[in-house]
């Protein structure tokens, strides 16, 4: 009499939400925490740890630190963090549209942790996982480091899942239209005509495009796309400068001081490089922006949301991660 075959479980699908990352909270201690994780990472900081520790806890989180929290309690919501109340609010979306799947989200820096989820995912019988960093535009320091840290994760683990990773979409049409259509829908609900929109993308060092990094050309790509698919002009320029270095060209808040002087008093201004408004869209760009702008002369200032958990962005969402998920699920 043979024995019964073994009773192998179904095999689950998971997706996971990627984004950067975020303190606990708007106090001193946590921004120190999250900036130290953040800034020694060799990814975003390309500089020899034995010239950069030095710098980095014997200056930077000396003193970074006071001055950063200030900026979160400025945009910290009832929920917490907007990165992370947008990111969940994201994942709930999304696994109502994904029956059967089971939809997580993780910071590369900070908390819910990239290996906390996928452990917590191959708890719930996760043995496929689609990795989904949110950055539209790939660059080391974002696409890259959350790879790094989805793969270190797998390091640890005897048994792992099967791992597949989205790719950038910087020109996907599903992303060109779902920014274009939310653009447009937000700019009709402005109250007066902007002159100018600005498409603000978070910033780099040129080293980095030197070295190869395609994270310039794919934003100036995504830009002649959306200006297209709204049929009007849109300016770029690149935000968060941070050190001496040389960074890309033109910076936001020298292209915003300068505005007044060439004539243009009513600007809007939008970040479709982030996946969800953050302290760099909703602090640097909605109020240091919009004092910089007025300060040089402007007149209106409007800061449009990125495509967090809207419509036409869940909507994107659903499209990129089925596509990527094709031969697990049956219906895709």
């Amino acid at each position: 009499m043979t024995a019964p075959a073994p009773s192998i479980p179904e095999p689950k699908i998971g997706v996971l939400l990627i984004n950067l990352g975020t303190p606990d909270a708007p106090e001193v201690r946590a921004v120190r925490r999250y900036l130290a994780a953040f800034l020694s990472d060799p990814r975003v900081i390309e500089v020899p740890a034995i010239a950069w520790k030095p710098i980095l806890y014997g200056i930077i989180l000396r003193t970074r630190p006071r001055k950063s929290a200030e900026a979160y309690k400025q945009v910290w919501t009832n929920e917490g963090s907007p990165l992370r109340a947008i990111a969940q609010r994201q994942a709930v979306a999304l696994r109502e549209r994904l029956p059967g799947v089971s939809v997580h989200y993780a910071m590369r820096y900070g908390n819910p942790g990239i290996a906390a989820a996928i452990e917590n995912m191959m708890a719930e019988g996760c043995t496929r996982i689609l990795a989904a960093p949110l950055y539209p535009q790939y660059c080391a320091a974002t696409t890259a480091t959350a790879n790094d840290a989805l793969f270190a994760a797998l390091a640890g683990m005897r048994v792992q899942p099967a791992i597949r990773t989205l790719p950038p979409y910087y020109d996907d049409p599903l992303y060109i239209e779902a920014v274009a259509a939310n653009l447009k829908r937000q700019l009709e609900g402005v109250d007066f005509e902007p002159e100018r929109l600005l498409l603000s993308f978070h910033g780099m060092p040129q080293r980095t495009r030197e070295l190869g990094d395609p994270y310039h050309d794919q934003c100036q790509i995504t830009a002649h796309l959306v200006g297209e698919a709204l049929g009007q002009k849109v300016d770029v320029a690149f935000q968060s400068r941070f050190g001496r270095a040389k960074w890309l060209e033109p910076a936001t808040d020298a292209t915003l001081a300068a505005y007044p002087q060439q004539g243009v008093k009513r600007v809007a201004i939008a970040a479709p490089g982030f996946s969800a408004d953050c302290i760099e869209t909703l602090e640097e760009l909605g109020i240091r922006g919009g004092e910089t702008f007025e300060h040089a002369g402007g007149e209106r200032f409007a800061l449009l949301d990125c495509l967090n958990d809207s419509p036409e962005g869940i909507a994107m969402l659903e499209q990129l991660v089925s596509r990527e998920l094709a031969g697990w699920r049956s219906e895709s």
